[in-house]
């Protein structure tokens, strides 16, 4: 199919304009083709993960996320790594008073 196409103030005369999208009437572009094996697994390899589909990160930004296993091992009793919330008398005491809405003691 040409078409006239304007760019600018020139017309370029005699350019092939090729349609990409179907119409959804259309019956001749609605009719059956065989799948094709090649773009398949081309579209399922696309559609993996970056940790699937290659053995290295391909970019820096993913070096950050890449390996998933810590580098130190969490223990739950060393309390270096662990800052659990402590409960003592003046932690109840505080919690007490602003629980009652006593605004002198802030």
């Amino acid at each position: 199919m040409k078409r006239r196409v304007r760019s600018g103030t020139h017309l370029m005369c005699s350019l092939e304009v090729h349609t990409i999208t179907r119409k959804p009437m259309s019956w001749h572009d609605n009719l059956e083709e065989p799948a094709d094996a090649r773009f398949l697994n081309l579209i399922h390899h696309t559609a993996q993960g970056p940790k699937k589909k290659y053995p290295e990160t391909q970019t820096e930004n993913q070096e950050v996320g890449w390996d998933l296993e810590p580098l130190v091992n969490p223990e739950r009793h060393d309390r270096r790594l662990n800052h659990f919330r402590v409960c003592s008398d003046i932690t109840l005491y505080k919690a007490k008073t602003w629980g009652l809405g006593d605004d002198r003691h802030k």
